[in-house]
């Protein structure tokens, strides 16, 4: 059996699950949220637990076992305390703006940048420190959207300038003097 798919999803208070045919709907404090489920997977839910089970035992099977129940474990974690990415802005003369459901940029270009925040997702930008925040209920809409903000200017390999997550570590490379000297 797969050890990620055997293992329960316990649920936290004011959290509750329902099985509609092949699509689970996950509610709790901070929203809602569906998940299909995979063919062959099973959800039964009882005494505040959740936990899934396959028909059959072949290789893609246990795969996808293991992956519905993470997936479901994400909906629950998202919509009892979120899932937040942040970023940071490097360089000089490089900042952003939140406007609405837009985030405006100007990131060394010859024009300004605007990025659509797409519903479900919320951008906060710090003004004096340059930092994104990039929160949400849905854990892969945040990280995509995270990971599109950041391909709008990725960090440059010799001055480290751009958008880069919080946490990345840019190695620069040596420079063309430094290399011949």
């Amino acid at each position: 059996m797969s050890r990620v798919g055997k293992a329960p999803i316990s649920l936290p208070e004011k959290t509750t699950v329902a099985v509609n045919g092949g699509t689970v709907t996950i509610e709790g404090p901070r929203g809602k949220l569906q998940q299909p489920l995979q063919a062959g997977i099973e959800v039964r839910v009882e005494d505040g637990v959740v936990t899934l089970h396959r028909s059959g035992s072949t290789g893609e099977e246990r795969a996808r076992h293991g992956l519905a129940r993470a997936l479901l474990a994400n909906a629950v974690v998202g919509v009892t305390e979120g899932f937040r990415k942040e970023l940071e802005i490097v360089g000089v003369g490089y900042r952003g703006q939140v406007k609405g459901r837009e985030v405006h940029l100007a990131l060394g270009y010859s024009h300004p940048v605007v990025y659509p925040v797409p519903d479900g997702v919320d951008v906060v930008i710090d003004e004096r420190a340059n930092r994104i925040a990039v929160s949400g209920n849905d854990k892969q809409q945040v990280g995509q959207v995270a990971a599109d903000l950041r391909s709008l200017r990725k960090p440059d390999a010799y001055k480290g300038k751009g958008i880069r997550y919080r946490d990345e570590e840019i190695r620069l490379k040596v420079g063309k003097a430094a290399a011949t000297a």
